[in-house]
């Protein structure tokens, strides 16, 4: 066994304890950092794979931004979480048969591996020679798949949106900011003129 072998059972057994530990851990901010922790050891997949570029982005993007705000999200929400896990039993049916398809695919998956390796083997695109990974990436992003990159800026943007949102509480007492009345103001509401006597403080 090579390094490189060594390595990818190494970030793909990480990878995996991982990916159950988001779903099984009890404290949310324990299940995003392990969430975070995925999301690098699927990086280190990716450069095994020679894909230097889908790494940095996943690093850059899912790590550095998707999941800090989660985090974010579930530490200023302070969810009741006891109470959603009230609920548990009533989906329990769905998520199991969910649970099942995933399973079979997974079954489904292997077991071609195991009968016909060759089947599998991804065949390579026609680039050109001197062409780098990061710019044959965005001729395929940004010319077949244009439309659907452009929807899942939007979906992103949503998320954002609706993460804000949710964060976002009114406080008694706490002077906002109001644009209108700000922009509503004339020189008679915005200065007064007082006289003051001589010699005398204002």
């Amino acid at each position: 066994m090579n390094i490189v072998t060594g390595f990818f059972y190494l970030f793909s057994t990480v990878l995996i304890a991982s990916a159950v530990m988001v779903i099984s851990a009890r404290n949310p901010v324990h299940s995003v950092l392990f969430l975070i922790l995925a999301f690098v050891n699927a990086a280190g997949l990716f450069l095994l794979l020679g894909a230097e570029f889908l790494a940095m982005i996943l690093v850059i993007v899912y790590v550095g931004a998707v999941a800090v705000l989660f985090l974010f999200v579930v530490m200023m929400l302070d969810v009741d979480f006891a109470e959603l896990k009230q609920g548990f039993l009533q989906y329990l049916p769905v998520g199991a048969l969910i649970g099942i398809a995933v399973l079979v695919e997974l079954v489904f998956v292997l077991g071609t591996w195991f009968q016909a390796p060759g089947e599998l083997i991804t065949r390579a695109s026609a680039v050109k020679p001197g062409v780098s990974n990061t710019q044959a990436l965005g001729q395929v992003l940004y010319t077949q798949y244009v439309y659907f990159f452009e929807i899942s800026g939007l979906i992103l943007l949503t998320a954002m949106i609706g993460a804000i949102v949710l964060t976002l509480r009114h406080k008694v007492g706490v002077k906002r900011q109001d644009i209108a009345q700000q922009v509503a103001r004339t020189k008679e509401t915005a200065m007064e003129v007082k006289k003051v006597p001589s010699r005398v403080g204002v």
